[in-house]
């Protein structure tokens, strides 16, 4: 049985349709070289910025804030631009720190604006907020 299983499993990885990850020759990345990079990492916070040959640069700086307290995180900052497959430049900066990640760039997606609040939804905000509960009494 175990034999069988092996065989199966053999068959499978040499049917398996792995050309995707063949790298193809003459694509602008294929051949990209990294034209700078640099880093500097210390005790108390790190920096580095890299570029490629295809338009791919990066840079991030990260702090160390609060030092020895409880509350001790780390500021990030940072930026990428690339070119997407349409030819269209992304640029991307972001900031990440104790109010969490906060990317910046005209390619992501934006929230539709505010809403108004229903009239009658209002009302009965209203209604609740000049007639509260009665205090709740703890037995």
């Amino acid at each position: 049985m175990k034999s069988f299983v092996a065989v199966l499993a053999l068959i499978a990885v040499v049917s398996a349709d792995v050309s995707h990850l063949r790298r193809q020759s003459g694509g602008p990345d294929a051949d990209a070289q990294v034209l700078r990079q640099d880093a500097d990492v210390r005790p108390d916070g790190y920096q580095y910025a890299y570029e490629t040959s295809n338009g791919i640069a990066a840079q991030e700086a990260g702090q160390l804030k609060n030092v020895g307290r409880e509350d001790e995180a780390l500021s990030v900052q940072g930026s990428n631009q690339w070119t997407a497959p349409d030819g269209t430049p992304v640029q991307l900066t972001y900031v990440a720190d104790e109010n969490g990640y906060q990317p910046q760039g005209a390619h992501l997606p934006t929230p539709p604006a505010p809403q108004p609040i229903p009239e009658y939804i209002q009302r009965s905000l209203d209604y609740i907020a000049a007639h509260p509960p009665p205090p709740s009494r703890n037995f």
